[in-house]
């Protein structure tokens, strides 16, 4: 039996396909059927690890989570993550494969990388019902399509269903969906089985006239208008960085939290907790300028420690933070970010470039020293600290090259279960640097280490009785199946793929 498929496209990157990729697995497990989320090729600087250390798409890990499946390396076969101008860590199957730049990735492994996707999605469909592929950008750049292992090849490699969704936030949206589909080959048109208008906001019936003239004009029903939705689904793409500014209130909060908005910041879903927090003012900070005397700084991670760290010294946030933290700030480091609150940071095999020998903050007595092999594991421990008044659990994942070498008597953060330590904690709580990313997402140690903050400050803290992130993220995806379900013509999508299951099992 071969799994029934529908493909999700777009007329542009973060348009939505992954938050609507998301919705339709928790939809269909929620009718019974098991499902399965699949991108062939992805380029995302926010990843997620797997039970088995395989580095996937953020995205793919997050609507496994949604369709009730554990997330492997076949959702997602080929990840790609930019490192410098033009070049990307290269990851097959969950495991660095290696760095490429473009031309080379484009012309000389894009067509040779189509075994590798059509054996990952032959296994996927051998065990499930439906999958729920995305695709990526878009299927109509003409300067790509034919190196293009993301989008129509891969539908047909599926024999999938299309739906081209489009943003109407940004404006143009009949222009971006006609112009897509003029650009497609007569056989790519024809896989477009329906069109998905998405962020919409306003009155759906000044709508319905440019709906009728899109049916008639390309012969497509537009099968649902979603609303603009605050869904609480973690982004993948860094345009969504720019949403995140959006979050927080103009108003100034009790709590200033000023985030490094560093120039190849990686897994900044880490970031997501804070802007829930009450009390708390998240800030994104590029220039030295708008950094101001925060309650605290987060340095988040970075796929090139290095060359962000250089980044640092050339805008003088380098020698900004360092003011801060010595007139008060409270500085927090992860992965990238704890290894920059360091003493040295050593490059002797060129891995992240050619700096052999960078000094760092100076903010944590440690040293690391960058090495070929990469850490991916998800990790569980307990923090100690002194600074909070009992025993804390948390759980995360790491994703890291590099050894950091800690000075003697220097307070580890955590216990890990394995009989480990990670990160450092100085000055009760001043400075603290961790590997684990994930952190604030174990909402009991964001709600302390914020009281904290509170206090120093003369607050009163806020209660201990948070919810956890697993329940947040369940409630999230049955709040978006929920209203994505209300806007979609699911019974229209339903006889797609029964029709399919008849053709591919030859009933």
């Amino acid at each position: 039996m071969r799994a029934s498929s529908i493909m999700i496209q777009g007329t542009s990157s973060d348009v939505g396909k992954s938050v609507l990729c998301t919705a339709l697995c928790r939809i269909f497990s929620n009718a019974g059927y098991k499902v399965a989320p699949f991108k062939s090729q992805n380029m995302a600087l926010n990843s997620y690890v797997t039970q088995n250390g395989e580095e996937i798409g953020r995205a793919q890990g997050v609507q496994a989570e949604a369709a009730r499946i554990i997330p492997n390396s076949k959702m997602n076969p080929i990840l790609l993550k930019p490192k410098q101008d033009m070049v990307s860590e290269v990851i097959v199957h969950g495991k660095h494969f290696m760095d490429m730049g473009a031309t080379n990735y484009r012309e000389n492994f894009t067509l040779q990388a189509m075994p590798i996707v059509e054996k990952a999605i032959h296994d996927l469909e051998q065990s499930y019902d439906i999958i729920v592929a995305e695709g990526a950008g878009s299927p109509a750049e003409i300067n790509l399509k034919d190196r293009d292992i993301a989008n129509m090849r891969v539908a047909k490699m599926l024999d999938a269903d299309v739906f081209l969704v489009a943003d109407i936030d940004r404006g143009g949206v009949f222009a971006s969906i006609v112009g897509t589909l003029a650009l497609l080959d007569e056989e790519e048109r024809k896989l477009v089985k329906g069109i998905i208008i998405n962020k919409f906001r306003g009155m759906i019936e000044l709508l319905q006239d440019g709906i009728q003239w899109l049916e008639n004009y390309t012969g497509i029903p537009v099968i649902g208008v979603i609303p603009y939705l605050d869904c609480q689904i973690e982004a993948e793409d860094s345009l969504a960085l720019d949403t995140l500014k959006l979050k927080n209130p103009k108003k100034k909060c009790p709590i200033d939290v000023a985030c490094i908005q560093l120039p190849r910041i990686s897994n900044f879903t880490d970031l997501d907790p804070l802007f829930e927090e009450p009390d708390v003012g998240v800030r994104l900070v590029r220039d030295v300028k708008e950094l101001g005397n925060p309650d605290c700084i987060i340095i988040p991670g970075t796929k090139n420690t290095t060359g962000d760290l250089m980044w640092l010294k050339e805008t003088k946030l380098f020698e900004a933070i360092q003011q801060c933290y010595s007139k008060g700030s409270r500085v927090f480091g992860i992965c990238g970010g704890y290894q920059i609150l360091g003493e040295k940071l050593l490059d002797p095999d060129g891995v992240e470039g050619n700096l052999k020998e960078v000094s760092g903050l100076s903010l944590l007595p440690i040293q690391t020293i960058f090495e070929k092999n990469k850490r991916t594991t998800q990790t569980k421990g307990k923090i100690h600290s002194t600074l909070f008044q009992k025993e804390i659990e948390v759980e995360g994942y790491e994703i890291h090259l590099g050894q950091t070498k800690v000075k003697e008597n220097a307070l580890p953060f955590l216990q890990l279960n394995d009989g480990t330590t990670d990160g450092i904690i100085v000055h009760n709580g001043k400075a603290i640097g961790t590997y684990l990313h994930g952190i604030f997402q174990n909402r009991y140690f964001t709600r302390a280490y914020f009281n904290e903050i509170r206090k120093s400050k003369g607050l009163n803290p806020l209660p201990m009785e948070v919810q956890t992130d697993k329940e947040r993220r369940e409630q999230a995806y049955e709040i978006l199946a929920e209203q994505v379900q209300s806007c979609l013509n699911m019974e229209y999508i339903y006889a797609l793929l029964e029709k399919q299951k008849l053709m591919k099992n030859g009933k």
